[in-house]
């Protein structure tokens, strides 16, 4: 997988140069100077008016998420990893102005989190999402005029090529981590709630240039799962499953 990820990369290089010969009249750009360290962006889902799924002991989808996103973003400062989040307070944000927030940093991973719910409240376990193939070729190209990333001298055509490449290349890193984000989760929390890597075309998802995935790290209404969710020990195990997955992803 990681020579597979490494040749993407090649091919990224080599489209850039070629689009920016092909473009007409205008002069080759050079590619913006790499940084030192990558940028990871945390997404805690919904926020404000939208509170997401209920808890069986009071705690809404987007308290939990806010808190385990927080959690991940000190850990991964403390290794060094650099992180933001969407939002660092109870606030409504789009699915749109999420992927753009990330986009026009630009950051290197996206990862999103959430809590699960189901109709009969018995349904319990962990799963990571990744964009369809669909997903990806048609609801990503309709997006893209919204979440340009930024390129320095780079003609907007040309940008717009480069973000198409991007949105392709990138969903072999993306299965990557969502891998290793359900065997962190596994390793704490178990191997009955393991329900594996998902493909789905998560709207929040949608438009991102880099490896993007969804995960939902319980159901909060299942009766004794939800209650799992809101004890502190508990959410300390899935900041720290979530951020050794991205650590891992980001060594390689």
């Amino acid at each position: 997988m990681r020579r597979v990820t490494r040749i993407l990369h090649v091919v990224k290089r080599s489209l850039f140069v070629a689009a920016c010969l092909l473009t007409a009249g205008a002069a080759v750009a050079s590619p913006p100077t790499p940084r030192s360290a990558p940028v990871v962006m945390l997404d805690a889902g919904h926020g404000g008016s939208n509170l997401g799924a209920a808890g069986v002991t009071g705690l809404h989808e987007k308290q939990l998420a806010l808190i385990l996103a927080t959690r991940v973003a000190d850990r991964l400062r403390a290794r060094g990893i650099a992180a933001q989040l969407t939002r660092t307070t109870d606030r409504t944000l789009t699915l749109r102005q999420r992927v753009a927030i990330a986009d026009d940093l630009p950051a290197d991973l996206f990862v999103s989190i959430h809590a699960n719910a189901s109709p009969t409240r018995t349904q319990h376990g962990y799963e990571t999402y990744v964009l369809t193939a669909r997903g990806l070729d048609v609801d990503g190209r309709a997006l893209r005029s919204d979440t340009t990333t930024p390129r320095p001298g780079v003609p907007a055509d040309v940008a717009l090529i480069l973000d198409d490449v991007e949105r392709g290349a990138s969903q072999w890193e993306a299965a990557e981590l969502a891998a290793r984000m359900q065997r962190a989760l596994r390793d704490r929390r178990g191997p009955d709630g393991d329900r594996g890597v998902r493909q789905d075309a998560q709207h929040v998802l949608l438009g991102a240039t880099m490896p993007a995935v969804l995960v939902e790290v319980g159901f909060i209404d299942h009766p004794l799962e939800g209650r799992q969710l809101a004890e502190p020990a508990v959410q300390s195990q899935l900041a720290e499953a979530i951020t050794e997955a991205i650590a891992d992803q980001l060594a390689d």
